[in-house]
């Protein structure tokens, strides 16, 4: 296990952050969990430590937002998140984690201005076969390499202006099976080793604890500011990950 002081003086806080996020807003402000834990140990093993505790905080959102989930989305974004994870699988290694961050980051930037420089649509759009995929595959795909998975699934979310408890619910359940499916190929991998598994049970209490906050929050936010805090999110996540890809290239 863990001792280092400086460790969970960057993890409590990186574990509380992105609870927060799934529990009320989605996992839009979260995925900085791993780039935090990164100042004190590798970027790997903080995805090895991080993977059991992102697991527990999806159970406990998909829990506290049962059967909200918009159903035709699921139908659309799931099977891409296997095939994602799946390539993640069979390219670990091929490409680093910087490249990784500086390509969703880069992405996500571009994709909140973009937004925000256009007028607004005032029809929701539909789900789209074709995009689904394609976002729900690259979100499985980041998630793998780098737990950088939000990104690419609130840019295909966002453009539905769903309800936002079945905004959260839909997310919370993509990402409850994602990472559920990332267990066995990260214990193949080799990535959960003894000293990984029991500081992810000593951080594991904070979780229900950051739920909690993210849902509380979520109740007293109304839809327009939901949206808006998302965005701003995306946009500060992906500004991060640029900053992680290009300063701490290894």
């Amino acid at each position: 296990m863990i001792v280092d002081p400086l460790f969970y003086l960057v993890a409590i806080p990186a574990v509380l952050l992105n609870s927060i996020s799934k529990g009320g807003f989605g996992g839009a402000l979260g995925g900085t969990a791993v780039p935090l834990m990164a100042i004190a140990i590798s970027p790997r093993q903080a995805a090895g430590i991080m993977l059991p505790l992102l697991c527990l905080t999806d159970v406990v959102g998909v829990r506290s937002y049962f059967g909200q989930w918009h159903k035709p989305t699921l139908k659309i974004i799931l099977p891409g998140a296997l095939v994602g994870v799946a390539i993640g699988t069979l390219s670990f290694g091929v490409l680093s984690e910087s490249a990784i961050r500086l390509l969703i980051g880069s992405i996500s930037v571009a994709f909140v201005l973009i937004s925000w420089l256009r007028r607004p649509v005032a029809q929701a759009a539909r789900p789209s076969r074709v995009k689904g995929v394609f976002w729900s595959s690259l979100s499985g795909f980041t998630s793998f390499v780098a737990h950088a998975g939000s990104p690419p699934l609130v840019m295909y979310l966002l453009p539905q202006q769903l309800e936002k408890t079945a905004f959260i619910a839909t997310a919370s359940l993509f990402f409850m099976l994602t990472n559920a499916v990332k267990l066995i190929p990260y214990a193949w991998l080799g990535q959960f080793s003894v000293p990984n598994l029991l500081t992810s049970l000593a951080l594991a209490p904070l979780v229900p604890v950051g739920v909690w906050l993210g849902m509380w929050l979520q109740k007293r936010i109304n839809q327009f500011w939901f949206y808006r805090i998302t965005q701003v999110g995306l946009l500060l996540i992906g500004a991060q990950l640029i900053y992680q890809g290009i300063f701490n290239a290894h």
